[in-house]
C-alpha cells in the first residue's frame, strides 16, 4: 500500500491524550461538557442501516488475507455519505473524509466458537449465550445494532450488569456520541500515564489497568461516547502492547506473539477477582501507510484478534472486554513511512466512564 495522508477520524481533530503524546494543561476556563460536530445526521442513520445487516452472510463468512476484504466491499451512496460493507464490518463515510467503523456486537463470541440463541422482541433484539457451567451472556442490542445492555446471569439467576447503555440521555446520533471535555492535567509521569508493556512488570500494569481517572467523571458514558470520544478515554491510563506488532496488511498474531500476552492477561484476572463487572477497551492502531477506510478496518480486526486471544488462551471473559478500531489517527511514532511501531493495540479500562464513578 502507498503511503496515504492521514484522515481525521469520526469528528475528531487533533490526536488525542493517551494516543503517543501527554494531554495538555486545561484551559483557564470552567470545565464544561461540549459536543464535536461529528458526522451529519445523515450518515448517523446509516449507521444503524449498517449495523443492524452485520449478523448476515458477510459477517460469518471469514477471510484471512486483507485483498479478501477488500474483494467483498460493497459499496453505495446514501445521500453525502458512503456506506461500505464488508465481511463482519460496516464502515460509514462522509464526504469530508471522516469515517467511523461498527460490528455486530455478538459476532466476536461466535468467532470464538460460542453458539447463542437470539430473538426479537419490541424493535429490540435479545442473544443469549449459555456456557458449559450454565452461565449466561446476555446482549440487548436496539433496531440499528447499537448494544443496549450487557449482562452476565450464574445458575442462580444471579445478574451481574456488564454494559448497560439504557440511560442515553441523548438521541442516538453519532454527533452525540462525541463528548468535548477540557483535557486533563497530567499529575502522573508520561510513562506511567501510557506505559509501554515491554517495559514494565506485572504490578505496574496491574496499577495502570486498575487506576482511577486522572480527572473527574462528570457524568455516566455510554459505551458509543466512550469509543468515539478522545477526551472521555483520556481520563483513563492505558498500557500500550508493544510486545505484539503486527505484519502490514495484517491482523493476525502468531503463537509466540501471542503468548507474550500473558502478564496483561494475569493483571486482567486480578482485577476481574475484585471486581467482576470490569470492562476493557482493546484500541486498534495502524501506521499510516494505506488508505483510511483499510486502515480503520485493519485496525479493528487487531483489536478483535487480541481480544480474542486474551478470552481463547487465557480465560479472559469476552463480556468484559470490547473492541475498537482507530486506524492511523493516534500515531506511537509521527511518521507518514511504515513503522512496527505504529501497528499496535493499547488497553484501558474504561469502567469508570461507563458508571459514572470516579474511582
Amino acid at each position: 500500500m502507498a503511503p496515504a495522508p492521514a484522515q481525521p477520524q469520526p469528528g475528531v481533530a487533533p490526536p488525542a491524550p493517551g494516543a503517543g503524546q501527554p494531554p495538555a494543561p486545561p484551559p483557564v476556563q470552567p470545565q464544561r461538557e461540549g459536543r464535536r460536530s461529528g458526522i451529519s445526521p445523515g450518515v448517523a442513520g446509516a449507521i444503524g442501516l449498517g449495523a443492524g445487516v452485520l449478523g448476515g452472510i458477510m459477517a460469518t463468512q471469514g477471510a484471512e488475507r486483507f485483498d479478501d476484504i477488500r474483494s467483498r466491499r460493497e459499496e453505495r451512496r446514501e445521500g453525502d455519505f458512503t456506506v461500505i460493507r464488508e465481511p463482519g464490518r460496516t464502515i460509514i463515510r462522509d464526504d469530508d473524509g471522516r469515517a467511523i467503523i461498527r460490528r455486530d456486537e455478538d459476532q466476536r463470541f461466535r468467532d470464538l466458537g460460542w453458539q447463542g440463541r437470539s430473538e426479537r422482541r419490541n424493535g429490540e433484539t435479545r442473544t443469549v449465550f449459555e456456557r458449559p457451567d450454565g452461565t449466561r451472556i446476555v446482549t440487548v442490542t436496539d433496531g440499528e445494532g447499537r448494544l443496549i445492555r450487557r449482562t452476565r446471569i450464574d445458575r442462580d439467576d444471579r445478574e451481574v450488569v456488564i454494559i448497560d447503555n439504557t440511560l442515553r440521555d441523548r438521541p442516538g446520533r453519532f454527533a452525540d456520541d462525541i463528548v468535548v471535555l477540557p483535557p486533563p492535567p497530567l499529575p502522573i509521569p508520561r510513562e506511567r500515564y501510557i506505559v509501554d508493556a515491554d517495559q514494565a512488570d506485572e504490578d505496574l500494569i496491574y496499577e495502570t489497568i486498575t487506576a482511577p481517572p486522572i480527572a473527574a467523571i462528570p457524568r455516566r458514558y455510554t459505551l458509543d461516547e466512550v469509543r468515539y470520544s478522545p477526551d472521555l478515554r483520556a481520563r483513563m491510563r492505558s498500557v500500550d502492547i508493544d510486545t505484539i506488532n503486527f505484519d502490514t496488511g495484517s491482523w493476525q498474531v502468531s503463537p509466540d506473539q501471542g503468548r507474550r500476552l500473558a502478564v496483561i492477561a494475569d493483571s486482567v484476572r486480578r482485577a476481574l477477582q475484585s471486581s467482576p463487572n470490569e470492562v476493557f477497551l482493546v484500541e486498534g492502531h495502524t501506521d499510516a501507510v494505506g488508505s483510511d477506510v483499510d486502515n480503520l478496518s485493519l485496525s479493528d480486526r487487531r483489536a478483535q484478534s487480541v481480544a480474542e486471544i486474551l478470552t481463547r488462551d487465557f480465560q479472559i471473559p469476552p463480556e468484559n472486554l470490547t473492541t475498537q478500531g482507530y486506524g492511523e489517527q493516534y500515531l506511537k511514532v509521527q511518521t507518514q513511512e511504515a513503522a512496527r511501531e505504529n501497528r499496535r493495540v493499547t488497553l484501558r479500562r474504561i469502567t469508570p466512564l461507563l458508571t459514572g464513578q470516579n474511582r
